[in-house]
């Protein structure tokens, strides 16, 4: 089963390699949920499994017979057609509802299950397990106090300012996006109070690495492109397949364990010495475009995990 909107070239690329394998697939988004999307789950009649369907106009998968779901980027209803306080109410239940159903289905594999990438998401908590894996974290700062703020870029110089999470953000019809940019203390005023921020000191990088962890395999790439942050231009990156430390390796697969996802797609750099800096977790990372440059066989080890299934 896959859950993700209806433009996932990512997903699709899962799914037609699931197809060449004769593996059946059901793929759906939450937000069809009354429009072609429909599910049932009965609970109390049956041993430990809720027993029912998910059903989409062209497909139907029985609960107790789902060995994975590939939880990829699903959007939930946002039921424009009705009030504010009706809309927040209905979208509520279909998180409860049709969420909790697919979150409980016992033996099965989750890529990744909603609930651990939630976890697994929160920046502070990286940086915190990163460390403790014996990662080299560089030094950051969580704060909203502005004093604080002031004293750690005097006390490191070059900082860069990252969003804790990343937002979808929209001024009238145009989509907004914050990347990694350096600021200083000039640049901050009493506004910083309002939430807290994180602030980093800038590592003196030559190049990033994306490595993705897909059950027990990992597949790194190097990331050349002269930019503070990558992703402003990806026509300017240069890529190439690129081989970790044993010991990284390790720790990376390590880390997704202690959260529980079975992939990840980490962002680290590495600094004119040659050593590796953590960045962070993108849990439910984009990959496609690397296995587009580089040809590294993603979506198979994907697809290798999916049908293997289990817990």
């Amino acid at each position: 089963m896959v859950a993700t909107e209806a433009d996932d070239r990512t997903a699709d690329m899962v799914i037609t390699e699931l197809n060449r394998r004769d593996v059946p697939v059901v793929r759906f988004n939450p937000a069809d949920i009354g429009e072609g999307l429909a599910v049932s789950a009965r609970f109390g009649t049956c041993p430990a499994t809720p027993d029912g369907q998910v059903r989409t106009p062209s497909r139907a998968a029985d609960l107790a017979n789902i060995r994975s779901v590939y939880w990829r980027r699903p959007t939930w209803p946002a039921f424009e057609h009705l009030d504010e306080a009706d809309a927040r109410f209905a979208t509520a239940q279909v998180r409860h509802g049709l969420g909790g159903v697919l979150y409980a289905l016992p033996g099965c594999l989750y890529v990744n299950h909603p609930l651990r990438n939630f976890e697994a998401e929160h920046k502070p908590l990286q940086l915190a397990m990163a460390q403790r894996l014996g990662l080299t974290v560089p030094p950051t700062l969580v704060s909203n106090d502005l004093d604080a703020v002031r004293a750690f870029i005097a006390a490191h110089g070059e900082v860069v300012y990252k969003v804790l999470r990343w937002t979808p953000y929209r001024r009238g019809d145009t989509g907004l996006t914050t990347w990694t940019e350096p600021v200083t203390a000039d640049e901050l005023d009493e506004s910083v109070r309002a939430t807290p921020h994180l602030f980093q000191a800038r590592v003196d990088k030559v190049a990033d690495l994306r490595v993705v962890v897909i059950g027990e395999k990992v597949f790194a790439v190097r990331i050349d492109s002269g930019l503070l942050d990558w992703r402003e231009d990806y026509d300017a990156l240069s890529c190439s397949v690129t081989e970790l430390p044993s010991g990284l390796e390790k720790a990376l697969i390590d880390y997704l364990r202690h959260f529980g996802p079975a992939s990840g797609s980490f962002d680290l750099c590495v600094d004119r010495q040659g050593d590796l800096h953590w960045l962070e977790l993108n849990p439910n990372g984009q990959w496609g475009w690397l296995e587009d440059h580089t040809g590294l066989e993603l979506a198979a080890a994907f697809a290798d995990l999916l049908t293997r299934g289990g817990p």
